[in-house]
């Protein structure tokens, strides 16, 4: 075997092994949780007296849904003397006159709304939030972004828990308005049940950190300041505020028995945008903050718990090497003997990828215990996306990396709700906002046709074990790549399977 040969293979078993380090984290979280179940959360006690809430709405052009979120949030049940609401307004198309009117009609109501608006940015999100807060009257602040519909009992469900002095933030499950929209809506949905379910609930009740996820949640204004305040150098605000305020001694709840419905992306190239920030963002508060939480005097586990969360998105640029290495890895050892390629390269592929289906199959079964059976036929795809997402998220990773700066890009939402076969669906073809991308869609496409010739080497050779794992690369390459071209050219071949029963 040459020197080139052994590097190939030697990086090709290194990325494995670490993939199936963090696979094998999976099943932890997923022990963690099973351990914690039973505990929920409750409030220490009531308040006598409601205290005085802020609501933050930060908006930037977001034309289609702003009066849907300003009627919902005037819509909640709190007592009108204790409620302020702030439109935190940045944006710079129609939405300035849509949200400006849609506050004159609730202030006439005599409800407590302002409208704030700014001009230059400044910050962003995060910039917006700081200045708003300091001219808020409430000692507690809620934050709904443009897509969420909170439900009226929500400040009810949360004020209480901020009986205990040491509670910083409560946090409630993401809910989703169009789920069945689509097969990408579908997966999205999965995903964020996951992160809620499975990785909030394990973290909250078995005592490590878990994150504000910048939106559906509220804040005691006072740990907001003494963590340090909304801060703006990275893309996720809320994580970094998040581990700041728990580094400081703070605590925070997770409350899955509430949920806040919220507009899922219905394009690709909107979807992609979402997790470039949300990965990028992660990178950066892990840059920013480790050394901070390895020095501290937090227990080990916290500390070990805190390093697999915020550095998750590295598995995206190895995933990248991955899938560069896997034909000339399956070449070489096939001239050695494929009986050698299965011993090895099976065991590592399994728990890289069966921890994954576990870990989503587990969620499913919680939350939709009497047809969660239906839902596996998603794992694959599911699977199959996470990897083709490779590529957008391993240029947010490099981004961070080398602290090459961008803009916060909003996710544009549409006012769709329901399923996407004319059950009230709404259309987002035609509408402001759009995206595009030029270039990396080209380069999913290219890695998705280099795993169909694999795929084709493979079944020639008969090396079937590698089979299942070269077709989730191909078909999540193929798919995220197409789809964000058809898209943004104006189409929509998304698949829209058939609404599943919601138990």
């Amino acid at each position: 075997m040459t020197l080139a040969e052994s590097l190939i293979l030697a990086s090709y078993f290194f990325v494995l092994v670490i993939l199936a380090v963090y696979g094998w984290h999976r099943y932890y979280m997923v022990y963690l949780y099973m351990k914690h179940k039973h505990e929920v959360p409750v409030p220490k006690a009531h308040f006598d007296e409601l205290p005085v809430v802020t609501i933050q709405l930060p908006l930037f052009n977001e034309m289609y849904v702003v009066d849907r979120l300003v009627d919902a949030v005037c819509a909640i049940d709190y007592p009108r003397e204790k409620l302020e609401i702030q439109v935190l307004d940045d944006s710079t198309d129609e939405t300035c006159a849509i949200a400006e009117n849609a506050v004159r009609r609730h202030a006439a109501t005599g409800i407590d709304i302002k409208y704030i608006h700014r001009t230059d940015r400044s910050g962003y999100k995060a910039g917006a939030l700081e200045a708003a807060m300091h001219v808020a009257r409430g000692n507690f602040i809620a934050i709904f972004d443009a897509d969420f519909i909170p439900e009226p009992d929500f400040l009810m469900a949360t004020v209480h828990h901020f009986t205990d002095p040491k509670v910083a933030m409560v946090q409630t499950r993401w809910g989703h308005l169009n789920e069945d929209y689509s097969l990408l809506t579908k997966i999205q949905a999965i995903l964020l049940d996951a992160h809620f379910v499975l990785e909030h609930g394990s973290r909250n009740r078995g005592g490590c950190f878990f994150n504000f996820n910048g939106t559906a949640g509220i804040w005691r204004r006072e740990a907001i300041i003494d963590g340090g305040g909304w801060q703006h150098d990275t893309l996720t605000e809320d994580l970094d505020l998040s581990y700041r305020t728990q580094l400081r001694g703070w605590q925070f709840v997770f409350l899955p028995g509430h949920v806040a419905p919220a507009e899922l992306p219905v394009e690709m190239n909107a979807f992609k945008s979402q997790q470039h920030r949300w990965a990028k963002g992660s990178i950066q508060t892990f840059l920013k903050l480790m050394p901070r939480i390895l020095q501290s005097d937090q227990p080990f586990k916290v500390k070990a718990e805190a390093f697999f969360h915020l550095s998750a998105n590295f598995n995206y640029p190895l995933m990248c090497v991955l899938s560069v290495l896997m034909a000339p890895s399956m070449v070489i050892r096939y001239n050695m003997g494929w009986y050698e390629m299965l011993l090895i390269d099976i065991p590592l592929f399994f728990a890289a990828t069966a921890s994954v289906a576990n870990f989503y199959m587990v969620c499913q079964r919680e939350l939709h215990p009497r047809s969660w059976t239906d839902r596996l036929r998603y794992l694959p795809i599911l699977m199959s996306i996470g990897i083709g997402l490779a590529v957008n998220n391993t240029k947010a990773v490099m981004e961070a990396i080398f602290h090459k700066p961008s803009e916060f890009k909003r996710t544009p939402k549409y006012r769709i709700e329901g399923t996407g076969n004319g059950n009230g669906g709404g259309e987002w073809m035609g509408k402001k906002y759009r995206q595009a991308v030029a270039i990396q869609p080209l380069i999913e496409l290219g890695l998705g046709l280099y795993f169909t010739g694999t795929l084709f080497y493979a079944l020639a050779n008969g090396i079937y074990g590698t089979v299942p794992f070269l077709m989730l690369f191909q078909g999540g390459f193929l798919y995220t790549g197409l789809l964000s071209i058809v898209q943004q050219f104006g189409g929509d071949l998304d698949f829209k399977p058939v609404a599943s029963k919601q138990v």
